[in-house]
């Protein structure tokens, strides 16, 4: 690819989270100096802090009821925490900005008013405060480095038609190259740092580019300075062939064109907004896109010309929280006008239409909520409209799934089996792009992670010497020295122990005894959580149970099995102790819960409504559904419209009223909204949300915020930070005196501590495709199959020996979906050897089956 060598200026766009701590600053600085030795001058365009834009974006909603003061001081204490770790002073210009946050804040309090003039005004100091102390810093370094306002170089377009909204939030900027902006900038120093997101009208008042904008700035501003190339540089190194975080086997894409780097954001990566694209392809003007945590990795670059233009599927994208709008009208049919009357409706109500499929009788469009205000009113509101013209329906929650690359049609006949796993899915929609680089497909939300998983793994394959598709994301984070490598597992710890206990056995589930007891002691010393109780269903095992609660954690049970089960085996716990949290049980499991005395979760009013005899006087928790589902996977997701569990939030007067005529006492509320959630708001907002249902119940004193604690279950995931999280729950402690809270994890406690341990039976080459076969399977290990889970997978019999390719790694089940993990690396691997599945502790003996007549695995213990 070219560059502009003659060129005077590289652009370098950073993420939020690059200017958020030293270690990248430190990373930013190299990188300017590397780049100032090439003889370029440095533009550096970077975001607000993580996590302040969200901050003042509550600091706006609390001061409208004037409650503003613990929001601005979070906002002030964050930026004092950077100005430490990087050794620098608060400035009289930092301190300057929180003044006139304080003020306008004070201003809509006393008003309650906010318009969007104000509201860019206040988002617009995020990227204000960031850039003057990594100004400061980079001084500090020796950097020769001026501070500039964008807003003096960017400057909106007017929009004749377009909303004040749109205008003061959402605007769009000249990019004509500009000689004089680049000499006056090149005059002022070699490196000048400026702000991303934010730019200037006509009268002189601060706009913003939208979410995403500092993408859009840096792309602005290479344009206008014509410069060498831009550097988009964030916390994953390119653009990958899947979401990296979902799909570990996703690969490097090391180059693309400009449109399908853009087809690619568009269909939802999120690595690069769509946006940036435009300007330099208009210019033809490199873009690179560089992680700054490994400013060393290859990154993927982006041009008008690459090195590989041949027809192939180069990514699988999911766009999710769509929503469909289906109009249908036999009228329509040879109709003069109707798309357009319909079309002019959308207009009227700042809709923006994605994707458009048309009948005879019916046209479908997707509503993408990136570009849209969808909130139930809004939606109502177009739904009445429309319903003019035509019978309207929405339809959702959807997700589109892309099969993004160059010359689609042209590959089509290739694609056969790929469609095959359409073939159990409702499809509401199936677009082809004119621009032939994608195909879509709309299916319901829940299916989506799937259906990507699949996909993946078929169709993304790199040929030998192949220039676009590069190495996996565990290839490139499984480098010595790579961030998120973990640097001793216990199982690397204690390998010699593993094999020795294994002994002649095909396979086994090995329990470390100390790690368990290490995650109970996490949790127990949270100063704000009163009980943990450990979810029983993640793992029966008694030596496990015994562990724990002599450990003084609590159990939780969800069916009479396990009432009976840990009874059994922990003879002296109290009943007290033990909570039940049925779903859909029929009433005898009540009645025996009751009749032992432990604590009951009523999951939905029929119990109440039906049963009421069996709770009178009987004290009782009630699990809330809260509305939002979170987790890595749809099928762990457990709050929300489309799950099962919970009493919704429109329920309850009539919970109240149910709960007083049958003489109930409900002294808890409970809500659990997924699994491996590493997001402490989770549990925060979670806590906030069953108090506000506490105060309309009346009488609570326990709140159960549930568990899914995150585990690190592969080399890019982290576990939830508990420090941060108890700090997070006293803060609401302090708000809500006489709440007890309790917790009740399950995989946290015992996921890192299992391992499974499975011999090697064959191996298989299929062209480029290699094989691992292992004795046993999904039978033993559902979660793969069943959530797309990844698990880390090494070879224990070569642990240290170095990597020799890329497998997958397959049981003896006789189904096409026994695939343990993709594109694993391994050494050179031979029939014996022992591969080690990771955090195979929660969810692989309690879900195993014997499939295939195929009996799972026998369980053993490490003792402390």
């Amino acid at each position: 690819m070219s560059e502009r060598n003659d060129a005077r200026w590289i652009v370098l766009k950073f993420g939020g989270t690059s200017v958020s701590n030293l270690p990248n600053w430190t990373n930013i600085a190299a990188v300017t100096r590397k780049r100032l030795a090439e003889g370029a001058n440095v533009l550096i365009v970077h975001s607000a802090v993580s996590g302040i834009t969200d901050r003042l974006e509550r600091l706006l909603g609390a001061a409208l009821q004037g409650e503003h003061e613990a929001a601005l001081e979070a906002i002030v204490a964050r930026h004092q925490q950077l100005c430490e770790e990087l050794g620098v002073e608060r400035s009289a210009q930092l301190n300057g900005y929180f003044t006139e946050l304080k003020q306008i804040a004070q201003g809509i309090h006393l008003t309650h008013e906010l318009s969007d003039r104000t509201r860019a005004m206040v988002m617009s100091t995020g990227e204000l405060m960031a850039t003057e102390i990594g100004s400061r810093f980079l001084a500090k370094l020796g950097l020769a480095v001026k501070w500039w306002d964008a807003r003096e170089g960017l400057h909106a377009d007017a929009r004749a038609h377009g909303s004040e909204k749109g205008h003061y939030l959402s605007s769009t900027c000249d990019f004509s190259p500009d000689a004089a902006l680049s000499d006056r900038l090149a005059a002022m120093s070699p490196v000048v740092i400026t702000q991303g997101f934010i730019a200037s009208d006509a009268r002189g008042d601060t706009v913003l580019l939208g979410r995403g904008g500092s993408d859009t700035s840096g792309a602005y501003f290479a344009a206008k300075l014509a410069a060498r190339r831009l550097e988009i540089w964030t916390d994953v190194p390119g653009m990958f062939s899947a979401n990296p975080r979902n799909t570990p086997s996703a690969r490097l894409l090391r180059e693309l064109h400009y449109d399908e780097a853009q087809e690619i954001a568009s269909s939802g990566a999120k690595v690069l907004h769509p946006r940036c694209v435009m300007p330099v392809r208009a210019h033809r003007i490199p873009l690179f896109v560089y992680a700054t945590q490994v400013p060393d990795l290859e990154g993927t670059h982006i041009a008008a010309v690459t090195a590989d233009s041949s027809a192939k599927v180069k990514a699988v994208c999911v766009k999710k929280g769509i929503s469909l709008v289906s109009m249908e009208s036999p009228g329509m049919w040879h109709e003069v006008g109707f798309l357009a009357d319909a079309f002019q409706v959308f207009k009227r109500h700042g809709m923006s239409v994605d994707l458009v499929s048309t009948s005879e009788t019916n046209v479908t469009v997707s509503l993408d909520p990136q570009a849209n205000t969808m909130d139930a009113g809004a939606m109502q509101r177009l739904l009445a409209e429309l319903s003019e013209l035509c019978r309207a329906e929405i339809i959702g929650p959807c997700a589109s799934v892309s099969l993004v690359g160059r010359n689609i049609r042209g590959i089509l006949h290739e694609l056969g089996d790929a469609f095959g796993f359409f073939a159990e899915q409702k499809i509401y929609l199936v677009s082809q792009a004119a621009n032939d680089l994608n195909f879509t497909f709309v299916v319901d939300e829940e299916q989506a992670d799937r259906l990507v998983e699949q996909l993946h793994a078929l169709l993304i394959h790199p040929e030998p010497g192949d220039k676009v598709i590069g190495p996996t994301w565990e290839e490139l984070f499984r480098k010595p020295g790579a961030p998120g490598v973990a640097a001793r597992w216990w199982w690397q710890e204690k390998s010699a122990a593993l094999l020795s206990v294994l002994g002649s056995r095909d396979a086994a589930y090995v329990y470390d005894s100390a790690t368990v007891a290490a995650a109970a002691r996490d949790l127990l010393t949270l100063k704000s959580v009163d009980r943990v109780h450990y979810a029983t269903k993640a793992n029966w095992n008694p030596a496990l149970l015994k562990l724990l609660h002599a450990a003084g954690v609590k159990m939780e049970c969800v069916s009479r099995a396990e009432l009976d089960h840990v009874f059994a085996t922990l003879p002296g716990i109290r009943a007290d102790e033990v909570l039940f949290t049925p779903n859909f049980a029929p009433r005898a499991e009540y009645e025996y819960a009751l009749s032992k005395g432990v604590n009951v979760t009523l999951d939905n009013l029929h119990a109440l409504r039906e049963w009421p005899e069996l709770f009178k006087g009987r004290r009782v928790l009630v699990r809330i559904d809260t509305g939002t589902g979170r987790g890595h996977h749809h099928h762990v997701r457990t709050a929300g419209t489309y799950a099962k569990f919970g009493v919704p939030l429109s329920e309850i007067d009539e919970l109240k009223a149910l709960a007083k005529s049958s003489g109930a006492v409900i002294f808890g509320l409970h809500a659990h909204t997924g699994s491996g959630i590493s997001d402490i708001r989770n549990w925060t907002q979670t806590a906030a949300e069953l108090a506000a249902v506490a105060e309309q119940v009346g009488g609570i004193t326990t709140l159960n915020i549930g568990g899914g604690f995150g585990v690190p279950d592969s080399n890019h995931r982290t576990a939830v930070d508990l420090a941060t999280l108890d700090a997070g729950l006293l803060e609401f402690k302090s708000k809500h005196p006489g709440i007890s809270l309790w917790i009740e994890p399950g995989r946290y406690l015992v996921a890192v501590g299992g391992v499974l341990l499975a011999r090697v039976t064959q191996l298989k080459q299929k062209g480029d495709q290699g094989y691992v076969g292992v004795a046993t399977g999904m039978n033993a290990l559902i979660r793969p199959a069943l959530y797309g889970a990844f698990h880390e997978i090494v070879n224990l019999s070569q642990l240290g020996q170095p990597n020799a390719g890329s497998f997958d790694v397959v049981g003896p089940i006789c189904e096409s979906g026994d695939v343990l993990g993709h594109d694993r690396l391994l050494p050179v691997t031979r029939e014996g050897d022992v591969l080690l599945i990771a955090n195979a502790g929660a969810y692989g003996r309690s879900m195993a089956s014997s499939y295939n007549l195929r009996q799972p695995p026998e369980e053993l213990v490490l003792p402390v």
